[in-house]
């Protein structure tokens, strides 16, 4: 026996090429389909996979909402809005209960795995329309977004102590143990940097300048706190429920939420967006975790590190190295291979050339094997052992501080992800998903530094999160643009770049198509970060060296000279200003 099938033909006349205002009807027409029935398909009525899953759904007894593109007016217009809608340009494509599954094979692999099963026993009866996994920037934006759009939307948020006992409270990584107060210090250090300039410039002092450990970090944990609590009083304000609890996924729309006590409470949602972020690595080798801290620890140390050896090449190492020289501090960067892998390395040689001329001391080609306690104390002293990874050489050290900053791990690997099938990069722990964000589950979305093959950026996070509300809930179809996007290094000098490296637009466009259209912005120098911000915005607008060259720079300033380049790097030439 076979159900009856309802089909709809959509009776305004049109072509695939509408009015923007047309264009938006026909969306919110299409939205009304899939909102308001339990089973929506968009078929083409001779398509063979339109048949096999019409007979999937009679099978099951379900009766569908059809609508035949072939059989419409505006077919053309209406498979292209949903290809808008949904990235999918094919038939059938399918929702059950406001989720897409997709085509063919995705409906009958969630038929063989349960998924389509559950799908159909839902309707309205989820606790919330969306749960966000993951109180960081990314996670927050996408939060709040959603319920401004008016759904029903938890957070669920909590920090696994670092092994040195360290936790911090809403907002993430980079409110509390990242990109704030990281440029506070970098600050500090800048200001101490600017009194040493300062007497070249008439100033006269006699008194000894030093620099309060404690002062510093305990004004930098007063600003985080209330930024913490600016965004507890922001969920509350758009009615967003806030759970300091660990998220783990225990069924397909259902989670367990464990607090700090071990109690345990479950909640569902018709969506999920996980945005659990990552954790700095360690280095597997004895006392790392029992007497080395990371950037999760710095920040709140009550202590001055004293002498430092900072090990990694990363941004996050050059950084730190660069404000604990700044502040006064005795700094070694221990550096495997490269400084600052993925970007230019010419500018990359350049930053860690000024670190070593004011004073931080680079040990290149050694990585560590052993950690050891002298002596404790706050800070103790601690023993070194570290090998040349170019022959047999040994060496070691003796320093009040090890900080590890050699990479990070997604916070994948404990959330229940394998029980409802989310795929992982085994190797990384990265999601990958497709260009909306959506994992291989339907249902599940990742947004932020998890995600495979992306940027780790707090404003990608914040931009990526916020889209996809407006795509799940408001009838949206931007999405998030990761191309030509800006950022600095906030070593003692400051690194801006946007856009491709010259090994990688080598690469991409070979070296004799290296010097017309600008494909890649590199500075380094006071307020890096101030002057790259626009530079980005011209980019995104298609930015030419003939543009530059029309542009007034204003002088004098560090940007002018972007508007005034007329030397290659291919030409050999001397590229010092001979004057103003």
């Amino acid at each position: 026996m076979s159900l009856p099938v309802r089909r709809g033909r959509l009776s305004s006349p049109g072509t695939s090429h509408q009015s923007s205002e047309a264009r938006e009807k026909l969306r919110r027409r299409l939205l009304g389909l899939i909102e308001g029935n339990r089973v929506m398909i968009f078929s083409k009525s001779y398509c063979p996979h339109c048949t096999r899953v019409k007979e999937l759904f009679s099978s099951l007894g379900v009766e569908c909402k059809i609508l035949e593109l072939d059989r419409v007016d505006d077919g053309a217009s209406v498979q292209e809005v949903l290809s808008e809608i949904t990235n999918q340009r094919t038939v059938p494509n399918i929702f059950v209960n406001k989720v897409h599954m997709g085509g063919c094979d995705q409906t009958f692999q969630a038929h063989q795995s349960g998924l389509l099963q559950k799908l159909l026993q839902e309707n309205s009866a989820y606790d919330y329309d969306l749960i966000v996994i993951g109180g960081g920037s990314g996670g927050l934006a996408c939060a709040q977004e959603a319920a401004i759009l008016g759904k029903k939307v938890m957070v669920l948020d909590f920090v696994v102590p670092s092994p040195q006992g360290t936790s911090w409270g809403l907002g993430g990584t980079c409110v509390n143990v990242g990109c704030v107060p990281k440029k506070l210090m970098h600050q500090a250090a800048l200001l101490g940097q600017a009194l040493n300039d300062s007497r070249k410039f008439g100033w006269e002092y006699s008194q000894q300048v030093k620099h309060n450990w404690k002062t510093m970090t305990e004004a930098i944990q007063n600003h985080i706190g209330s930024l913490n609590w600016s965004y507890r009083l922001s969920l509350r304000e758009k009615s967003v429920a806030y759970v300091n609890s660990y998220g783990e996924f225990v069924e397909h729309h259902k989670i367990k939420a464990t607090d700090r006590k071990g109690q345990e409470t479950y909640y569902t949602a018709a969506k999920f967006v996980v945005a659990t972020g990552e954790r700095p690595r360690y280095l597997g080798i004895q006392g790392d975790k029992e007497y080395c801290i990371t950037s999760d620890d710095l920040f709140s140390l009550p202590y001055c590190p004293g002498k430092t050896l900072v090990i990694g090449a990363s941004y996050v190492a050059l950084e730190c190295a660069g404000f604990l020289a700044g502040v006064g501090l005795d700094v070694t960067v221990m550096v495997r291979s490269i400084l600052l892998r993925g970007f230019d390395q010419e500018m990359a040689e350049k930053v860690g050339s000024y670190m070593e001329q004011h004073g931080v001391k680079f040990l290149r080609k050694f990585i560590p094997v052993m950690v050891q306690q002298l002596e404790k104390g706050s800070p103790g002293k601690l023993k070194v052992v570290a090998k040349s990874t170019e022959g047999p050489e040994t060496i070691e050290g003796v320093y009040n501080t090890v900080l590890l900053a050699i990479g990070r791990d997604s916070s994948t690997r404990k959330i229940g992800l394998e029980t409802i099938g989310v795929k992982i990069n085994e190797k990384s722990g990265k999601i990958p998903v497709n260009d909306v964000e959506q994992t291989n589950v339907p249902y599940i979305y990742a947004i932020g530094d998890i995600l495979e093959g992306k940027l780790e950026l707090t404003p990608v996070a914040i931009q990526a999160g916020k889209l996809l509300a407006r795509r799940l809930f408001g009838g949206h179809v931007e999405k998030c643009d990761y191309i030509n996007v800006p950022t600095t290094v906030f070593t003692p000098l400051e690194y801006g770049c946007c856009g491709l490296s010259e090994e990688k637009a080598i690469e991409v466009y070979k070296k004799e198509n290296l010097e017309n259209r600008v494909i890649g912005f590199h500075l380094l120098g006071p307020n890096a970060g101030e002057v790259t911000q626009g530079f980005a915005a011209a980019m995104k607008c298609g930015l030419t060296k003939q543009l530059l060259d029309d542009t007034i720079g204003i002088h004098p300033t560090c940007g002018e000279v972007f508007t005034t380049l007329e030397i290659t790097k291919s030409s050999g030439l001397d590229i010092s200003q001979k004057g103003c």
